[in-house]
């Protein structure tokens, strides 16, 4: 059963439809949730919340469902993401496998770049994700 995702108004709304899309793993609603959630709001709508399966799950459904129809829509999100609380520390408990992820989903990047970012920005923000 698909879930219904409404763009959350707040950071408790946000919290909710996070742990809901995250305790059925679903990547699709996820990827709707990103969709329709104004990247530059990510840092205050995650608040202190951040966590490393919720990372996974963020990087998972922009790589599966997002950067296919809009490169610069994940390029803006990665970029706001790194600007959440807890990023440091949910990027220092990644484990191998999971840095992997991330990693292939930079290079995706890469190779679908758009006019929204150049690759010097990508690399910049490559950086700040310690790849």
């Amino acid at each position: 059963e698909k879930l219904t995702i409404s763009k959350p108004s707040n950071a408790y709304d946000f919290g909710q439809i996070i742990n809901v899309v995250n305790a059925n793993k679903d990547k699709v609603a996820c990827a709707d949730l990103l969709t329709i959630t104004d990247p530059k709001k990510l840092p205050m709508l995650l608040s202190n919340k951040l966590e490393g399966e919720i990372f996974l799950i963020f990087i998972q459904s922009l790589e599966y469902y997002v950067l296919g129809k809009d490169p610069g829509l994940v390029y803006q999100h990665l970029f706001y993401l790194s600007k959440a609380e807890r990023f440091k520390v949910v990027l220092a408990l990644l484990s191998k496998n999971e840095k992997e992820q991330v990693h292939q989903l930079f290079d995706l990047l890469s190779e679908n770049q758009n006019h929204q970012y150049s690759l010097e920005d990508l690399e910049n923000l490559k950086k700040v994700y310690e790849l």
